[in-house]
């Protein structure tokens, strides 16, 4: 069952026995979970019939227990079990799940990783749960939830910075809807976020930053290109090495991608690219700067400062001169 689809049975008053909530990306787990433990319950039942409890302090048994007692002037009692990962031999939970309480609502948060569905557990889950899964985003798929984010937010923002957001702060959902909400504290409904916006209510430069260096790169721009990782090496902890080599790979590889087009279309190149068509005519440029000779050139400097940076072939050499030359190796 999909993210909505459990929102609105709750705001219907449709009630499932037992919510088994899994899968990597944690922010929907959250959002359920949250939603549940805010909505069922009025607060003067929540105090007498809503209890969370934490995976690593407890057993299948605790929470059979917990489910199997009767609410206390309520129709329904709720049981959130938090960080349910923790738990030994949760496959033993199947024999509650053949006979829930009916007057229990059991919300089990299993999370960063997923009961496999096809043994008899997960099938158990898959017939008598409310299962979901919740899966983490490709990089790709960013952009556009954060673009439906701030809509339901009822503000608006520019494409150059949702993609600022993803390559800073990664496919991390709870990380971005936590940076949003505090930056639109600060602007008005209806507002569009620009990168100034995220400069300065994120700490993210408009101006230095992972998506402007690798536009930099892509022009040649020597100039703009050495400001930026000066910044970058003045500033390693927004910065970390190892993530700017990472980011860098992933640029690079969409280039060489780029290359092997056959149908170089807009739409086409977007899609195979995973970026915005706005985007495209840089990745465009990008390809007429670095031939695939020099393409493979780069990818083997980036290995080769990467296994530097963790000291492999490197005595004494900062991260702040590796970076320096690497940018040096890539532009020359």
């Amino acid at each position: 069952m999909k993210y909505q689809d459990i929102i609105t049975q709750i705001d219907n008053k449709v009630f499932q026995p037992v919510y088994f909530l899994m899968g990597e990306e944690t922010y929907y787990i959250d959002k359920i979970s949250d939603y549940i433990s805010k909505t069922i319950l009025n607060p003067e039942e929540k105090e007498f019939n809503q209890t969370t409890l934490y995976g690593k302090d407890i057993d299948v048994a605790t929470i059979v227990s917990e489910a199997k007692q009767f609410p206390f002037g309520s129709e329904y009692r709720v049981v959130i079990i938090k960080e349910a990962q923790e738990i030994r031999s949760i496959d033993k939970l199947d024999s509650y799940l053949n006979h829930p309480s009916p007057s229990t609502i059991l919300v089990i948060c299993y999370k960063y990783k997923k009961i496999d569905k096809r043994k008899k557990f997960g099938k158990e889950l898959s017939k008598k749960t409310i299962l979901f899964e919740s899966k983490k985003l490709y990089d790709n798929q960013v952009p556009s939830w954060i673009k439906n984010y701030v809509k339901e937010l009822e503000f608006s923002i520019d494409d150059k910075s949702c993609r600022i957001l993803t390559e800073y702060l990664g496919s991390n959902l709870s990380k971005i809807s936590n940076e949003l909400n505090k930056l639109v504290l600060n602007l008005q409904k209806g507002d569009r976020i620009t990168p100034k916006d995220i400069e300065d209510n994120i700490g993210i430069s408009k101006d230095y930053n992972i998506f402007e260096l690798q536009n930099a790169l892509g022009i040649k721009d020597i100039l703009k290109s050495n400001r930026i990782i000066k910044h970058f090496s003045e500033n390693p902890k927004s910065h970390p090495f190892v993530l700017t080599v990472s980011s860098l790979f992933s640029y690079f590889q969409k280039i060489m991608i780029y290359h092997n087009l056959k149908d170089k279309s807009k739409n086409n190149a977007a899609s195979a690219l995973g970026v915005n068509p706005f985007f495209v005519s840089a990745y465009q440029i990008a390809s007429k700067n670095y031939s695939m000779s020099k393409l493979f050139k780069i990818f083997t400097y980036l290995k080769e400062y990467d296994l530097k940076s963790k000291g492999i072939n490197n005595p004494s050499t900062n991260e702040s001169e590796l970076l320096k030359e690497l940018t040096f190796k890539i532009l020359h």
